[in-house]
């Protein structure tokens, strides 16, 4: 069989064979991404190998050699970024009873004096802190009703985590059922926080044993921890020395606590596994000698450790602090310094993402730090290429920020040997040819403007779309993406963001892209064009038509799966619209308030602005965003085509005696979390908003109460203490409370 020719044209020679290779390279790489992703499923998930441990490695090293020579194949979705297999089906989704935050990071004694200066100026003292080791584990939530362990619960997005309950069980040290006592009786209900880990001590030895008996090794003791706490079996994690150290509460019921060590206390008594480590001190002196001491003898401790989390121990103050959407105010994670190597820089490419942006990244010969291997990592802007002084061709030192994100520290300059070259950012778009700029005055990124035809941002946003922070399609990744929007035969089904919904069969059929060449007559290396969502089929010696070609397995779950999506979430939708600063922190609040898309769309920066964590920022890009006519066409097309988001049901007879006012909560109420206080206003029918203003309808005070209180009395805004808040929840007349023993206090 003679090799097709390429679709591309082009009268340079050396430029069509560059994009040829680069054609094969994407259709093997697709064609072992789907054939290791297919072993991995049956090995790990329904335990039925269809692969010899050989076959699988020599196919794997394979799939990394194409990305070493094509990094821009090296996507989320590749196996090569991936640890065991996706995640079994069996573990369902459940919310937490509190959200599981993030940390605010420090990375010196500065960072650590500026937010120590914060929270002393906030609270109006020098608060004791609470310091401990940072476990680099998997965070886990465990609920225990009447002291039964009723449920364990990965961190997920903070919101929602997956059921790991049985996995759980089987974990040394995790009691079934808590110890009580005369002195400490066990709780009506307890949510506790802490982390799996893999003790480090085994990890060598462990991963000698899967190399010997599965064929795959590990790169670090969290990965391990995460592979062994999601195995579908509870019986195969039984036999993983996994261990949890706690390190915090959520949610609780019929028990009161005053202090982070305090609580520690309790979880200690009734057998929960604390660490011994643990140590409160009255001074900044004190945090950084603890962080000192332990960025010294981090290899000591039993569990892998990437730096120190500081706490204010007082959970009235903590109450004072609050959080922002992301984390708390009252603690930080300091990060010890990251791992730092050298390799060689071979060339700083560009790619364009989903919103324009068009980034430099640097491709290096593959490296180990940190426990995995790299070969290529961002280099932000041009600007940033030029500030770090890095050449192509240079040696240069990488490292690890915080342990997660490769980062190109600069290049050592001793070891130049005179051929190397500057990098030049191109002038053009590297998916549409169009002249890159930035978009507004001032901006440092450069952007393509041609966001409706760019088929290299299409394609991000269309898998950004699928993924699981927004529509969470899983059977649109990030190949059947490229075949969608970018493919090498026929036509593409989706050439605007709007056509996803209206996608049929018969517009499926049409896609073609590059596999190695199969069949008797097939020429070694050589690449044909079959269909990607329909079978292969036979050609008819009559017309050389294809017959018998239909529709894979996995074009009909993609297919179920968009019908299915046309009723999700509402703020999954806002999500999908991929506007520029609008995550799925932000998309809830503004579905919560405004509960449409046409509604959203209607709205007022203003308007928008005032919703709860969202701000001028974020209201004035949805604002642009919907300004533009074919941004509001693909609304109006997913409309048109059955799109119905879903929010939550509201009771039309439940009492709402709140609609219309907007209040503000500060300060610690002994009877509310700060999520169930803000919940139970909203459910009254009232905006929780942030900030104190004059359109403040209430601002209601617990303990401790922070700048809004002072901020209220100065705008003469009513006060209400919790007292009040409930009559006010009940419908009842209220009366402002007092406070100015409180304020003398503060004062």
């Amino acid at each position: 069989m003679a090799e097709p020719r390429s679709t591309l044209t082009t009268s340079d020679p050396a430029v069509a064979a560059v994009d040829e290779s680069a054609a094969r390279a994407a259709h093997r790489h697709a064609e072992l991404a789907g054939t290791i992703d297919e072993a991995r499923f049956r090995y790990h998930v329904l335990d039925r190998p269809t692969m010899a441990d050989g076959e699988y490695d020599t196919l794997m090293r394979e799939l990394q050699a194409i990305e070493e020579e094509h990094p821009e194949l090296r996507t989320p979705d590749s196996p090569t970024q991936k640890v065991g297999a996706e995640l079994s089906t069996d573990f369902a989704s459940v919310e937490h009873l509190e959200r599981m935050l993030s940390l605010a990071n420090a990375f010196n004694a500065e960072d650590m004096a500026a937010w120590n200066e914060r929270v002393a100026k906030e609270v109006g003292q020098a608060p004791a802190y609470l310091c401990e080791l940072k476990v680099d584990g998997l965070a886990i939530a465990l609920v225990y009703e009447h002291g039964r362990l009723i449920r364990g619960v990965t961190r997920g997005d903070g919101r929602t985590g997956e059921d790991v309950t049985g996995n759980v069980r089987t974990i040394k040290g995790i009691p079934g059922t808590l110890k009580g006592s005369a002195d400490c009786p066990v709780p009506e209900l307890v949510e506790v926080r802490g982390e799996i880990y893999f003790p480090s001590a085994q990890f060598e030895e462990f991963n000698a044993w899967s190399m010997e008996h599965e064929g795959r090794s590990y790169a670090n003791p969290r990965n391990t921890a995460a592979g062994s706490l999601r195995q579908k079996d509870p019986r195969v994690t039984a036999q993983r020395p996994l261990r949890m150290v706690v390190h915090g509460i959520g949610a609780r019921r019929g028990f009161a606590v005053t202090s982070q060590s305090h609580a520690y206390e309790l979880l200690k008594a009734w057998g929960l596994p604390t660490s011994d480590r643990v140590k409160v001190v009255d001074s900044l002196d004190a945090v950084l000698d603890y962080i000192a001491y332990y960025g010294k003898h981090r290899h000591d401790v039993e569990h892998e450790i990437d730096g120190v989390v500081v706490k204010v121990d007082d959970f009235a103050l903590q109450g004072r602090l609050g959080a922002t959407s992301k984390d708390p105010r009252w603690a930080i994670a300091y990060k010890y310094p990251p791992e730092e190597v050298t390799t060689k820089l071979l060339d700083i490419r560009v790619q364009v993402g989903r919103t324009g942006r068009v980034t430099p990244y640097a491709v290096m010969e593959p490296v180990l730090v940190a426990g995995s291997v790299v070969a290529q990592a961002t280099l932000h802007n041009q600007d940033v290429v030029k500030r770090k002084g890095v050449l192509i061709g240079d040696t240069i030192v990488l490292r690890k920020a915080g342990d997660v994100i490769p980062e190109v520290v600069g290049p050592v300059v001793e070891l130049r040997t005179g051929e190397e070259r500057e990098f030049v950012m191109p002038a053009e778009c590297p998916a549409c040819g169009t002249p890159i700029a930035p978009q507004k005055e001032g901006d440092i990124d450069l952007r393509c403007p041609n966001a409706r035809s760019c088929p290299g941002q299409l394609k991000e946003r269309i898998a950004y779309l699928a993924g699981r922070s927004a529509l969470d399609i899983e059977a649109l990744g990030y190949e059947a993406a490229v075949a969608l929007t970018q493919p090498d035969g026929g036509e593409a089904p989706v050439r605007i963001d709007g056509d996803i919904f209206d996608l049929t069969l018969e517009q499926l059929a049409s896609p073609q892209m590059y596999q190695q060449a199969r069949g008797k007559e097939a020429v070694e290396g050589a690449r044909e064009l079959v269909p990607y969502f329909y079978t292969k089929g036979t050609r008819s010696k009559a017309s050389n038509a294809l017959e018998g070609s239909v529709p894979t397995k996995t074009t009909l779950q993609l297919l179920e799966q968009i019908e299915v999506a046309k009723t999700k979430e509402l703020w999954r939708f806002l999500v999908a619209l991929s506007i520029r600063h609008v995550g799925p922190s932000a998309a809830r609040e503004l579905a919560r308030v405004f509960r449409s898309l046409e509604a959203i769309r209607d709205a007022s920066a203003e308007e928008l602005a005032a919703v709860e964590g969202v701000g001028p920022t974020i209201a004035n890009a949805v604002v642009e965003w919907f300004g533009v006519d074919w941004h509001r066409e693909i609304v109006e097309r997913w409309l048109a085509a059955g799109v119905r988001p879903s929010v939550p049901v509201q009771d039309e007879n439940a009492p709402q005696p709140l609609t219309g006012l907007t209040v503000v909560i500060t300060g610690t109420l002994s009877g509310f979390t700060r999520d169930g206080a803000k919940e139970a206003a909203q459910a009254a029918g009232a905006k929780v908003a942030g900030s104190v203003s004059k359109k403040t309808s209430y601002v209601i005070v617990g303990e401790n109460p922070g700048s809004k209180a002072d901020k209220a009395e100065q705008l003469g805004v009513p006060v209400l203490d919790e007292d009040g808040f409930r009559a006010l929840l009940a419908g009842e007349s209220v009366q402002p409370a007092e406070f100015e023993e409180s304020a003398d206090a503060d004062s």
